[in-house]
């Protein structure tokens, strides 16, 4: 096997066995990169020197952290102390920090080798970089988390950073056809990072491996318990949600099929129908978004209104239109559903739902519709992408898994349930 086609774990493993340097696996992915990022696009800034001299750093140390020597990617909306932090946008071209984002601070502590920083859309919102999709470069890698899913997807790097306000960490990795993890919200520190709309911001992870995402989710919130499968069949419950007639036909069938095949495993599957009321936190979550987003680009908004996209201009204009009282109300209607949920929660150990419309959309002007994700990111509970089908274009078609809130430990357990029974997941290309 190429050493950049390992797993995080299994370069963690071999490097603490010594069995492979840091030195080799960085030098692996570095010429991955210059093999296929031409066309991939998926770093903003890259220093292959700065790369080895971290790895070659590792291969001397003598005390070793979980994530010795091991490279990831890292968002370019996250401070990083070696890299600039340019967030996707013109206004920020060559911007430095002193410091690294805390998250990024605890994985380097860990050992981790910071490899670069993966391309964002502007400001973490819709309006993508140049970045395509690794499996067909003439789609979306989705977003705004874009970089990293496709340089994880590509073998680039075994792991990535994100963050999801919306959809940005799971529908990206749906499009590209690796794992993606929300936590629930808060779980992994912000502090350093750019925020987009504060009370719906969340830290992600990317990955070819659920084992990799317990590693460094471990790290970056001090747990000490590992996470292993569930030993007992779950209970799940299939939730469509009043959003299901937007999934195309291929999505319905990887929800479904999915489901049926959990059931014929041992699982118990039922279906739980939200009330029709439920359609409102999605105008709710819309308003929120666009009032916070509003006041934290207020002051890109004073002084480089010309920099902004006609698409993000537009939501702040939506957020600065929106009052107080309105907003308020938002936060009312998405705190009422989070308690309706959370009751609800008591009667399975994780939904089945959409991730994604469909297969990720040609051409890269537009991430996608986050209409299946964002639900549940105002909804505070983790969730998880799982690469469990393919469309008729022969690209993956993520589906989502959902935790009760502050349950991740018991989501990922059942997600490793979940592989173990439907086989390893899809990943990239090899080409």
């Amino acid at each position: 096997m190429n050493l950049a086609e390992l797993t995080f774990s299994q370069a963690a493993r071999l490097i603490a066995r010594r069995s492979i340097s840091s030195a080799e696996l960085v030098g692996a992915c570095l010429a991955r990169i210059e093999a296929r990022d031409a066309s991939v696009r998926a770093w903003t800034n890259l220093d292959p020197e700065r790369a080895m001299e971290q790895a070659r750093a590792c291969d001397a140390a003598t005390e070793r952290g979980p994530l010795h020597g091991v490279p990831l990617g890292v968002k370019d909306i996250f401070d990083t102390m070696d890299f600039p932090t340019e967030m996707g946008t013109p206004i920020y071209a060559g911007r430095r920090t002193r410091n690294d984002a805390a998250s990024v601070a605890l994985a380097r502590s860990a050992g981790a080798v910071i490899l670069g920083k993966t391309v964002t859309a502007e400001l973490a919102g819709l309006s993508p970089g140049l970045t395509t999709n690794p499996l067909d470069v003439r789609r979306t890698p989705g977003g705004s988390s874009s970089g990293s899913a496709a340089a994880v997807a590509d073998f680039m790097v075994p792991l990535a950073f994100g963050t999801q306000t919306g959809g940005s960490v799971l529908r990206p990795a749906s499009f590209c056809g690796v794992i993606g993890y929300k936590p629930s919200f808060g779980a992994i520190n912000r502090a350093g990072l750019k925020f987009a709309a504060e009370s719906l911001d969340t830290i992600g992870l990317i990955a070819r491996s659920l084992e990799d995402i317990v590693l460094v989710r471990g790290v970056l919130i001090g747990a000490s318990a590992p996470v292993s499968p569930r030993r007992a069949a779950p209970r799940f419950a299939l939730c469509r949600t009043h959003v299901w007639p937007r999934a195309s036909r291929e999505s319905m069938d990887a929800v479904e099929n999915a489901a049926a095949a959990l059931a014929r495993a041992g699982a118990s599957v039922k279906e739980l129908n939200t009330p029709a009321e439920f359609a409102q936190l999605g105008k709710a979550r819309a308003i929120v978004n666009d009032y916070e987003r509003a006041r934290s680009l207020a002051w890109e908004w004073t002084h480089h209104r010309q920099s902004l996209s006609e698409n993000l201009a537009g939501t702040v204009r939506s957020g600065l239109a929106a009052s107080f009282e309105e907003y308020r109300a938002a936060l009312r209607v998405c705190a009422h559903w989070r308690g309706w949920l959370s009751e609800a929660a008591a009667q399975w150990d994780a939904l089945i739902t959409p991730c994604v419309v469909g297969e990720a959309p040609e051409g890269i002007s537009s991430t996608g519709d986050p209409c299946f994700q964002e639900l549940w990111t105002a909804l505070y509970v983790p969730t998880l992408s799982l690469p469990l089908a393919r469309g008729s274009h022969s690209m993956p078609i993520g589906v989502q898994f959902v935790g009760a809130s502050n349950d991740d430990e018991g989501l990922l357990s059942v997600g490793m349930w979940v592989l173990e029974v439907l086989g390893a997941p899809m990943t990239g290309p090899r080409g």
